[in-house]
């Protein structure tokens, strides 16, 4: 299975998994509020484009965060500046995961996450389902051929 598909927002929600704390008195970590947000914003946007059963193969994800700015001359420039994307790309995989896009975010064998700004907050998600993971492998080969 391959999709891909677009996410649009009016302006990119904000936070992180980092934003997780730790209740001293249960031993348990919790969502605050700001991260309850993002994990509600990222399900709604996230909702229709589910497929009718998780995958259960290896996968590669690629995701393009694209943050919303006035200034024209940012347009289509990256975005070095946070959120990290480790940060900001866990509580989407975690949301696709309990979407049912795959069982975990365990079986993400290639992945790739971009950071820009754009006119519009928008988010394209490209996964698709590998073989195995020698796909991802070889995948990477032919980039790194690429590149020299």
């Amino acid at each position: 299975m391959k999709d891909q598909f677009y996410l649009h927002f009016d302006t990119m929600p904000a936070g992180t998994a980092q934003q997780k704390r730790y209740n001293t008195k249960t031993g348990t970590y919790y969502k605050d509020a700001k991260l309850k947000i993002l994990e509600r914003q990222f399900r709604v946007a996230l909702f229709p484009h589910r497929p009718k059963t998780p995958s259960t193969k290896p996968i590669k994800l690629v995701v393009w965060f694209a943050w919303d700015v006035k200034d024209k001359k940012l347009w289509g420039t990256v975005k070095p500046t946070t959120p990290d994307t480790d940060n900001y790309i866990k509580e989407f995989k975690d949301v696709m995961a309990d979407l049912g896009f795959f069982k975990s975010d365990a079986q993400i064998v290639d992945e790739h996450i971009y950071k820009t700004y754009a006119e519009n907050a928008t988010i394209m998600v490209m996964w698709k389902e590998l073989n195995d993971t020698s796909d991802a492998y070889i995948h990477r080969e032919t980039e790194a051929e690429e590149e020299t």
